[in-house]
């Protein structure tokens, strides 16, 4: 029975990691039209169509870890709260308190439960905020990627105290690096509107690949990642390992008493008199 579910499981993995390719072909569709083969007011209005289409993709496909309504109430509460933390911090200038909510779901409950708590704390922040737009899809699997690598990151420390703190160490170190991403991403969908068609970061459709993308990067430094990005990653990094270490102690002990809940059920174990 179990090999069977991890053979069903397979499939939503597989079609989750293929859709995540896609998605980032579209985020990357400026350095695409560099080549001149399409014409990039064509290529935004695809990609701003398409994003949408992905980001409920996304979500549809990690239903199957969604098993049970104690789980999906516990990724709300970590949603609603990711959400009202981004409302909160919103015009404090890169102080943002979602990534570290994100996160620490992500490496608690999982990569796939990780993504989805990204998707929906942007989706119902947007909702309270009335800040939906074009860009809201994109920075909802930008952010819901950033869940889902922090449950990716390699199980190779032990429950003890010494591990606990070489696992915070290290999410505290992927929450700096995956907030500069996230601003990589999202700066890049929007690069070439952005700065316009005449300056000397503009895209060039006579440049080669590797000199577009270098004009791109020097114009995301100069625009947010020596400003933005960096206070959300030194306020992620920071936060992290202040509040990562009891955090992730507490998230843990309600995932896994309901995934023992799950096991027991599923199995039809009974209780006996000498189990009591």
């Amino acid at each position: 029975m179990l090999s069977t579910d991890i053979r069903s499981d397979r499939v939503p993995r597989f079609l989750f990691g293929v859709l995540s390719l896609l998605a980032l072909a579209v985020f990357a569709w400026p350095l695409a039209v560099g080549t001149g083969v399409v014409e990039p007011t064509l290529a935004l209005t695809l990609s701003v169509v398409a994003i949408p289409v992905f980001a409920a993709s996304l979500s549809f496909s990690v239903e199957s870890s969604l098993r049970s309504v104690n789980i999906v109430a516990l990724v709300g509460v970590l949603a609603g709260t990711a959400a009202l933390a981004r409302v909160l911090s919103t015009g404090l200038g890169g102080f943002e308190v979602v990534f570290v909510v994100v996160i620490l779901a992500g490496r608690a409950l999982g990569p796939r439960q990780g993504f989805v708590v990204g998707v929906l704390a942007i989706a119902v922040s947007s909702l309270v905020f009335g800040g939906f737009g074009p860009w809201s899809a994109y920075q909802m699997i930008a952010l819901g990627w950033v869940g889902l690598g922090a449950g990716l990151i390699p199980l190779c420390w032990g429950r003890t105290t010494r591990g606990t703190r070489l696992e915070v160490a290290a999410l505290a170190l992927y929450g700096a690096i995956s907030s500069y991403l996230f601003g990589l991403l999202m700066n890049l969908w929007f690069w070439p509107f952005a700065v316009g068609p005449d300056t000397s970061l503009s895209l060039d459709f006579d440049a080669s690949w590797g000199e577009n993308l270098a004009s791109f990067l020097l114009y995301s430094l100069a625009t947010s990642t020596l400003t933005w990005d960096t206070v959300r990653a030194v306020t992620t990094l920071v936060t992290l390992l202040l509040v990562g270490g009891p955090a992730l102690r507490a998230l843990r002990r309600v995932y896994s008493r309901d995934s023992l809940d799950r096991k027991v059920l599923s199995l039809r174990v009974v209780e006996h008199e000498s189990i009591r």
